[in-house]
């Protein structure tokens, strides 16, 4: 068998292990029928739904010990635990595991897939029970205040009443501050990091541009490709390769990459991958695709679009934070131009405004937005201060 073979066979199981992971996923469930509808943004209510999720360490014996952790865009909720479909170690390893930051011998760490999404909670690529067939483009239009009204019915199915502490970065972010809005009383603290309270012109016209990658792709099939056994493959990955860029610095990119070749001493004179900062990309769309359902990927960048926290409170962001009694830690990077520290200013203001308790830290580094999920001292020992000071407030007692 030739090692071509082999790798279409590969990608083929690994998309079928996609298709499968939407209705059958490797992880906790929680299944609401008809009696329990949930209620959309867009004016209509969703059900039967599900919700897949993780859980890491111990919940103690009076309910108060637990962290929700929101995850991004391209996140799921496989924080701490080998990826089912990829192999890979959790997304989050670096800070949630035994004795780091987010430590799971103190706390009772839960992560849910949001809602759109395809690892197990409903979404375009879940069955709809109606049709036998995936959801397809017929799914409704959710929102991040949605997403956050599916884990708010998570907490109420595991009985957990109020959050020790609520956090997650980028899109994980926006889900955080639209907890502290939402449901004020069910959080003790929120750990907002690099995010934004809503999303910039710049990024939902970045947004844009990977959606219309997608639609163009004749596999996409007006997003019935599912029911017709094809793929919108080659514009997942030029969407993914666009929104990459965007998490990364231009030192980043250039300490990592430099304008150094691929693999050869002189440039080809074509278009194949000359640059390693190319065959990057490439890599990084080819390998995505082969986790992510691309209907999602509509669905999910089309929720941080609509999110505008101020413009649901007539333009003035303080008043989203009226009620909030929770501590803030807010953190932004000085090379995330994604979601720049600018923003992140704009919300501890408007907390200040609203009377809420809230710390800032903007943590000097080149790594640009990605860097909540890389090796960053600074942010760990940020997190973990933060949570110990909630905790001992809170009064936290160990599981055991």
């Amino acid at each position: 068998m030739s090692i071509v073979r082999i790798e279409r066979e590969d990608k083929a199981s690994r998309a079928e292990m996609v298709r499968r992971e939407a209705d059958e996923p490797r992880s906790k469930v929680v299944r609401f029928g008809k009696d329990k509808p949930l209620k959309l943004d867009a004016g209509v209510e969703l059900s039967p739904y599900q919700i897949a999720y993780q859980t890491y360490g111990e919940l103690n014996a009076d309910r108060s010990n637990a962290i929700l952790i929101c995850h991004a865009l391209t996140g799921d909720q496989h924080v701490h635990n080998v990826h089912p479909v990829t192999g890979k170690d959790g997304w989050w390893d670096s800070i949630v595991g035994p004795g780091l930051p987010i430590d799971t011998d103190r706390f009772f760490v839960i992560c849910s897939n949001v809602l759109g999404g395809c690892m197990g909670t409903t979404g375009p690529a879940s069955k709809n029970e109606t049709t036998g067939e995936a959801y397809g483009l017929t799914f409704p239009v959710v929102t991040i205040r949605d997403m956050v009204r599916a884990q708010a019915a998570l907490l109420d199915h595991l009985g957990i009443e109020q959050l020790l502490c609520v956090t997650g970065g980028s899109m994980g972010g926006m889900q955080v501050l639209q907890w502290a809005v939402t449901y004020p009383e069910r959080i003790f603290s929120a750990l907002p990091i690099a995010s934004a309270a809503r999303h910039s012109a710049q990024n939902i016209a970045f947004h844009e541009v990977g959606r219309q990658a997608v639609m163009a792709d004749p596999d996409w099939r007006n997003g019935k490709y599912l029911a017709e056994s094809t793929s919108p493959h080659r514009g997942l990955a030029v969407a993914r390769m666009a929104a990459h860029i965007t998490y990364l610095s231009d030192a980043a990119l250039h300490r990592k990459f430099g304008r150094r070749l691929q693999d050869r001493e002189l440039p080809t004179f074509g278009f194949d991958a000359d640059f390693q900062v190319e065959n990057y990309l490439r890599y990084q769309g080819s390998s995505f695709v082969e986790r992510f359902d691309a209907n999602s990927y509509l669905y999910i960048t089309r929720a941080m679009d609509y999110f505008d926290l101020a413009g649901e409170h007539g333009d003035v962001l303080a008043n989203a934070f009226r009620n909030l009694k929770a501590r803030v830690c807010m953190v932004s990077f000085t090379s995330d131009w994604l979601f720049p520290t600018e923003e992140a200013r704009q919300i501890v203001h408007a907390l200040n405004a609203a009377g809420a308790p809230v710390s800032f830290a903007e943590i000097e580094t080149d790594k640009g937005h990605d860097a909540f999920l890389l090796d960053e001292p600074e942010l760990f020992a940020i997190v973990r201060g933060f949570l110990d000071s909630a905790a001992k407030k809170r009064g936290v007692k160990a599981a055991k």
